[in-house]
């Protein structure tokens, strides 16, 4: 079964198809520079990297040229083949928080917060409609970029305006970059091996936000109401004092919609340095001394490097300091630059050992294309980490409610008769493990619990357990420890 992946950005559209259930990379690649002049894409099929020039006026272009090069590649024989399509979605506000199965209707209710994501919610939309009308048979899905930001608290999402604009309208901080920033504070954890962990992630790229996340929860983000908000990007101006909007509309003439569009398409990079929202260009015109370029850079340093501060501090303190999307993994002057301007809160780059390794990933990225073994292992890994990741979630969720009131029951009595009912029932929840009730009627944890008692509470609690699973016919693993003390149970 085929799986095709889309990512629509501003001025983009990444792709890749999965063969289900092997989990295997059949063809990937982006679309760059969509409306913009010298548009081109780059697939990578077959372990070779090729790339195209191509006029790209709208994501409308990308998804056709797209479904041409499936074909043209072999990669199937049919659309037919194509069983689903996900599609990364910026704005669901706060109707949309969980992944869903668009159609016609959905699509609608969805357009209607376009004025929210100008730049990417109608390129999201015109994917999913380009793609619906190419491959009717595939099931479309679309993710929300905001569901990652719902755990942050109402004193950081809120604004200070009028109380009926957001109990009315909505008003509030939203976030964006919602799938990317959890993607990566999660495997920061797992890589730093920590279940507790603060991390600031920065998602630099044509837009950027930057998230503060404890122990795997948002707690704060830059994105607000908009994507507009925040540091300054590629064209988006990022955070203003809101006083600019009608004394420019008093000097120019222009209407609201047209500032909007100012702010939106004509902002930020592009805006200041005049020469465009693309990094790469700016890069160039920075070598050759173009003064412009240069303020713009440095504007744009500096409005991450204050967010990163102000996270450190509403953190308290930081196990890492992330980087990705295209500027964050690709431009190592801006991390350094970004890492430099905060040695004062003790973070610094390993400039020896570390970054060089870093300059050098689209290299190594390349080898394992080059060696289908090495990057068939390494996209397997990855995909059934986050299968069986999802898998023991929900089986967890079924435990709770269907296995857990029978191991409870089973473990109150086991534990009444081997005190002699001094200890008569115990509950379970997420926060503080085994609770036990005292004669007094109170309920402790099992950890305030005296040695011996706890030796008991042991006692009752793998009995009651093997008991409970068995009945339920699920797989237990037994230990040495189990034996020596239960043998006639372990012969059964």
């Amino acid at each position: 079964m085929k799986i095709l992946s889309v990512n629509a950005g501003s001025s983009s559209l990444k792709f890749q198809m999965y063969e289900m259930p092997e989990e295997t990379v059949l063809i990937s690649g982006v679309f760059e520079r969509i409306g913009l002049d010298n548009s081109f894409y780059t697939i990578k099929i077959n372990g070779e990297k090729i790339k195209k020039d191509a006029t790209l006026f709208s994501h409308v272009d990308a998804v056709n040229i797209l479904i041409k090069e499936l074909l043209e590649n072999k990669v199937i024989e049919s659309l037919d083949e194509i069983k689903g399509v996900g599609h990364r979605i910026v704005h669901g506000a706060d109707k949309y928080s969980k992944s869903l199965v668009l159609n016609e209707e959905i699509l609608d209710d969805i357009s209607k917060l376009n004025e929210l994501a100008p730049l990417h919610n109608p390129a999201n939309i015109s994917g999913v409609r380009a793609f619906m009308k190419e491959i009717p048979s595939a099931i479309q899905v679309g993710c929300f970029d905001t569901a990652f930001h719902q755990t942050i608290k109402e004193e950081s999402f809120r604004y200070a305006v009028p109380d009926e604009w957001y109990t009315k309208y909505g008003v509030r901080k939203y976030g964006f970059h919602g799938m990317s920033h959890k993607y990566v504070s999660e495997r920061v954890m797992h890589l730093l091996d920590k279940e507790f962990a603060n991390v600031i992630v920065c998602h630099i790229g044509n837009g950027g936000s930057i998230s503060a996340v404890r122990d795997g929860k948002c707690v704060d983000t830059t994105m607000g109401f908009t994507p507009n908000a925040g540091i300054v990007m590629g064209s988006r101006s990022g955070d203003i004092d809101y006083g600019i909007i009608p004394y420019i509309m008093k000097k120019t003439g222009e209407s609201i919609e047209e500032i909007d569009n100012d702010l939106n398409k004509k902002s930020g990079m592009f805006g200041v340095s005049g020469v465009s929202s693309d990094f790469r260009d700016i890069d160039a015109k920075i070598g050759e001394g173009h003064e412009a370029s240069i303020l713009a850079h440095h504007l744009y340093v500096n409005s991450i490097v204050g967010y990163v501060a102000k996270y450190f501090v509403e953190l308290g303190s930081l196990d890492a300091l992330c980087f990705t999307a295209g500027v964050g993994e690709n431009a190592s002057h801006i991390r350094r630059m970004v890492v430099d301007r905060l040695n004062c809160l003790g973070l610094k780059i390993d400039k020896e050992n570390i970054e060089p390794k870093l300059d050098n990933l689209s290299k190594i990225e390349e080898e394992l294309v080059n060696d289908n073994n090495k990057m068939s292992t390494l996209t397997n890994i990855n995909s059934s980490m986050e299968l069986a990741k999802e898998l023991i979630k929900k089986a967890y969720e079924k435990m709770k409610k269907t296995v857990t009131p029978k191991f409870t029951e089973k473990l109150s009595n086991n534990i009444k008769e081997i005190t002699n009912n001094k200890y008569n029932n115990v509950m379970m929840n997420d926060s503080e493990g085994i609770l036990v009730e005292t004669e007094k009627g109170n309920y402790v944890p099992a950890n305030k619990l005296s040695v011996g008692t706890i030796d008991q509470l042991y006692l009752s609690l793998r009995p009651s357990m093997v008991d409970t699973l068995s009945e339920e016919k699920m797989p237990i693993i037994l230990d040495e420890a189990f034996a020596y003390y239960d043998n006639d149970r372990l012969k059964n």
